[in-house]
């Protein structure tokens, strides 16, 4: 029996030495195992819940750690090229819920996926062995914590490994020819032996497939949809309140509108110019996809650059909604949504769905977006979103009055503020800014600096190389995020270094359009969803 000691920083030690052992076998190792090499896809499930592809290993990673970005964190990452041509395909089959207490009182619901990942290496079956006898071992041990063991026994016309870790968790790996079995599920391996012996349906024949000129792709079944949205419930329902009956209703209701609107979930990945691409279609029911594609529409009005280059640079995030009449767009998802679920709920979902433009000193909000627009901007300067404005063309300015929080008392005329004019609430915690055509609204430091950009040239969103982009889409829907904390989460996960300070900034672009099939969401960034994933090894900055 081989133990596997627990070693600290698992990202800065494993996913390096991952990497270093793939690449130096494939260095001194350049041959094909004498076999034609596996279509992965013909070993995994048809039925799997989330599946996720790559037909080139090495692309994908590349896409990563090939970022210049990451120069501003480390000198040197792994070089990924060596890895061209590899393919890895993973499914996740099931979810496994536990419920961890943290005290007498409170617990918390722990999900994790049972999964198996499938690796085409093209390598001889000795150096695979080798591979997962020496650095597989290692990185379960970084996951679980402490030291895992290891046997070893011949199974399935090949080598098969079980790790296990103290606290009972174990995983399990088989390696046949150039082939890497590896799960936490033995019987999802086992599964995919069968289809590979023709006794189940793969994904290769059950029409689910990847994109093949993707550098990554994958999907999220109908079935995945429905088990997600049961976690996604339960998640939101923590954050949502500290009261029982509120967080029963959350989960409840959650799940059941996910369930009733969305019916799969497909991706892929392109690396482009300065970065990542993905594409995510979401197809929802076809009664809510045909309404939305009628009310979530663009005007097609021209965009006010001035107003783009206002952006304060420094947000958290920002975004544009461009809507030919927000108000129908607005009723539209009101009126739609309560029919995804029972009768009770969904008269519960409209009541609180007003609720959502609170924060905004927005008491009526249908008559709120009859009166502007089409394009509403809004900005959270800050992660916490204490700090936030808004920003949008009047349509109605009577209309606005009527339609915002009485606290606001905008009966009376306001203070000046530069050609317009401002009110306060009384506790001083929202401001309102009327001037000529143009609304700004948010906590009051915020709005009044919004103001004061808007009429003087700023140094503000107008340098972001997304300027341009941002300006030019047609979406209904555009997004502008700060992910710089990535950079620093990835640093430590592709490099043995560790990170420096740096002053490199990342961001990403999410643009959001409807269909007559549902919803397409397109990502710019510099490491994409890869790049996301591959965070989710590191070490908290």
């Amino acid at each position: 029996m081989q133990r596997y000691e627990s070693k600290p920083s698992a990202g800065r030690v494993f996913m390096p030495a991952l990497l270093g052992s793939l690449l130096f076998s494939a260095l001194i190792f350049a041959v094909s195992c004498g076999s034609p090499p596996t279509d992965i896809r013909t070993v995994m499930p048809s039925d799997a819940l989330v599946y996720l592809e790559t037909k080139d290993l090495g692309k994908a990673v590349g896409s990563v750690t090939r970022n210049p970005l990451l120069g501003e964190a480390v000198k040197t990452v792994a070089d990924a090229s060596l890895l061209d041509g590899m393919e890895m395909a993973v499914a996740v089959t099931g979810f496994e819920t536990k419920e961890q207490p943290l005290n007498d009182e409170s617990s918390v619901m722990d999900f994790q996926p049972r999964f198996v990942a499938v690796i085409e290496t093209r390598l001889w079956n000795f150096q695979v062995i080798s591979f997962v006898e020496e650095h597989l071992g290692l990185f379960i041990s970084e996951v679980y914590g402490s030291e895992a063991t290891l046997e070893t026994s011949d199974k399935h016309n090949g080598k098969y490994f079980v790790w296990s870790g103290q606290d009972g968790r174990k995983a399990y790996g088989l390696v046949v020819g150039s082939l890497i079995y590896f799960g936490n599920d033995e019987s999802a391996i086992e599964k995919c032996l069968a289809v590979g012996r023709g006794e189940g349906e793969s994904i290769a024949a059950g029409g689910m497939a990847g994109n093949v000129d993707a550098v990554a792709s994958g999907f999220i079944s109908e079935l995945g949809v429905g088990q997600l949205a049961n976690i996604i419930g339960i998640s939101l329902a923590k954050d949502a309140s500290d009261e029982g009956d509120v967080q029963s209703f959350v989960a409840r209701i959650v799940p059941e509108l996910l369930r009733g609107a969305v019916r799969d979930v497909r991706w892929r990945a392109n690396v482009i110019e300065n970065g990542v691409e993905d594409i995510f279609n979401v197809t929802l029911n076809p009664d809510l996809a045909k309404v939305f594609s009628e009310t979530i529409a663009p005007s097609g009005a021209e965009k006010d650059r001035t107003v783009i280059g206002a952006l304060p640079l420094s947000a958290a995030s920002f975004t544009r909604y461009d809507l030919r009449d927000p108000k129908i767009a607005w009723r539209s998802i009101v009126l739609a949504i309560p029919t995804l679920s029972e009768q009770a709920a969904g008269q519960l979902f409209s009541a609180f769905a007003g609720s959502l433009f609170e924060p905004y000193g927005v008491a009526d909000p249908e008559a709120f977006l009859g009166a502007i627009g089409p394009q509403i901007y809004t900005a959270k300067l800050d992660e916490q979103g204490d700090r936030v404005v808004v920003f949008a063309t009047l349509r109605d300015g009577a209309e606005i009055k009527a339609a915002v929080s009485k606290d606001l008392n905008m009966a009376k005329p306001g203070e000046k503020a530069g050609a317009g004019q401002t009110w306060l609430t009384a506790d001083s915690g929202l401001r309102i800014i009327i001037d000529g055509n143009k609304l700004i609204m948010g906590d009051p430091e915020s709005a009044l600096e919004f103001h004061r950009r808007l009429g003087s040239p700023v140094d503000g969103f107008n340098k972001n190389r997304l300027f341009e982009p941002f300006a030019a889409t047609n979406a209904a829907s555009v997004t502008i995020s700060d992910d710089t904390a990535l950079i620093t989460r990835i640093a430590g996960v592709v490099s043995s270094e560790k990170p420096a300070p740096h002053q490199a900034r990342s961001y990403s672009m999410t643009e959001t359009r409807s269909n007559n099939r549902g919803l397409e969401r397109r990502v710019l960034s510099d490491f994409g969803l890869i790049g996301s994933i591959t965070a989710q090894f590191g070490a908290e900055p």
